[in-house]
């Protein structure tokens, strides 16, 4: 009996410590303080370990004030030491351990809540600005010319390079026109010529030959006037003399000199007419028709001579030069390529759903590797009213035999910065502040 005694006072000792530390009571405790303290700190405390043994001396501490000391219950505690049982004192460091990983495990949980709520709300916000908007990719386009002369003739002169900037109106070329000019100036001579009858046409006769043509009616009114005093003085002296004096011959003759004096005279009222009338209108109309045409033929080498000229329509860029001085040239044979800078798109594919969210007009931004802390600004400038499947150049999300509709947008590039064919991504905003009702 007296050695079965002290076994029960020695697990009376042991029990109230092992079931003070078991952590199936007080762990729901420990673990809502120890995420108290976590979110009073701001979530700024590295070891979760250190939050979760705060947490446990503050319960410890508390339970300790509301029940009574067990240093009272079991004064022979020096027994219990002499006596220790291994089982004893590694039963404390164990559940301790399992302490901590259950308290690790319940503060990642919540870190991992709290992380998974962050997560879902930044992608729920994303999504929410994504159904605003609508990105497109595309490349860059823009339009150009190829020139060529107008004549066949041999290059003199080739005035810019590659990569040069030329602008509208400036002369890019020249031909040879030794022997255009010539052949200019004698056209310009014979409708000089030609103009010069059909003024003199138009001002009809000059005043001194109205004068001259007066002065022939006033003498052969005159002849008139002798021959037919002539004639009759014949004739009455034949009558005297009853033929002897004068010959029928004389008096025939009197008689055809006063008709010829009376049509000289009217010949000269005739030419006095003419001279008071004028040119008729048929010389005057074909004295103007040949005028025009000699003015068609000047206007045809002075245009050839304008055309030895090579000059840029509007401002652009040289993208290639083909011929050099001295080749021959023809219509059909480009001189240079020209890039023009202005304007300049995106073209860019719309599928099916998304043609109803954008119309022409609409402002767009516009951004490209080559500048990727840049946006360029925008507008939605055509819509093609056909479908298409998607070309193989285009890099969508959808599938790429799906029907899109061909888009160009307008790029403000004032510094021409973007090149042909250069990728580009386009981000349309489908409901700005300023459109969207409130």
């Amino acid at each position: 009996m007296a050695k079965s005694e002290p076994q029960p006072e020695g697990k009376a000792e042991v029990q109230p410590e092992a079931q003070a530390k078991t952590p199936s009571d007080s762990t729901p405790q420990i673990a809502k303080r120890a995420y108290e303290i976590h979110e009073e700190r701001g979530q700024q405390s590295d070891p979760a370990v250190q939050d979760w043994e705060q947490a446990e001396k503050e319960i410890r501490r508390d339970q300790t004030k509301g029940e009574p000391s067990p240093g009272a219950k079991a004064e022979p505690k020096p027994e219990t030491k002499a006596e220790p049982k291994p089982e004893t004192k590694t039963a404390p460091s164990s559940s301790r351990k399992k302490k901590v990983v259950v308290a690790g495990v319940i503060v990642l949980a919540v870190l991992a809540i709290l992380a998974i709520g962050f997560g879902v709300g930044r992608w729920w916000g994303n999504s929410k600005k994504e159904q605003n908007r609508l990105v497109l990719y595309g490349n860059i386009d823009l339009r150009q010319v190829e020139l060529a002369f107008n004549d066949s003739e041999r290059i003199s002169e080739v005035l810019v390079q590659e990569g040069d900037k030329v602008t509208r109106g400036q002369i890019l070329a020249r031909l040879d026109t030794s022997r255009l000019k010539p052949q200019t100036a004698a056209a310009a001579a014979e409708m000089d010529a030609q103009q010069a009858v059909v003024e003199r046409l138009h001002h009809g006769s000059r005043p001194e030959e109205t004068a001259q043509a007066q002065a022939n009616v006033a003498s052969a009114k005159a002849d008139l006037v002798n021959a037919e005093l002539q004639w009759k003085r014949m004739t009455a002296l034949s009558e005297l003399t009853t033929g002897r004096a004068i010959s029928q011959q004389d008096i025939d003759g009197a008689k055809a000199g006063l008709d010829m004096a009376q049509a000289r005279l009217e010949s000269a009222q005739k030419g006095l007419d003419l001279s008071t009338i004028g040119p008729r209108k048929e010389d005057i109309a074909q004295g103007e028709a040949q005028l025009r045409a000699n003015q068609a033929q000047l206007d045809l080498l002075r245009q050839e001579l304008a055309d030895a000229e090579l000059i840029s329509p509007c401002d652009a860029v040289v993208r290639s030069r083909f011929l050099e001085p001295g080749e021959m040239i023809s219509p059909q044979r480009p001189v240079y390529n020209l890039a023009i800078t202005n304007p300049k798109w995106v073209r860019a594919y719309v599928s099916d759903p998304d043609l109803g969210k954008i119309h022409p007009g609409m402002k767009a931004s516009i951004t490209a590797d080559s500048f990727p802390s840049r946006a360029f600004s925008g507008w939605i400038g055509f819509i093609s009213s056909v479908a298409e499947f998607t070309p193989k150049a285009v890099e969508t999300v959808e599938l790429r035999s799906s029907l899109v509709y061909e888009i160009r947008v307008f790029v403000q590039d004032p510094q021409d910065e973007m090149r042909l064919g250069m990728p580009a991504t386009v981000s349309l905003e489908l409901n700005p502040p300023s459109q969207s009702r409130p």
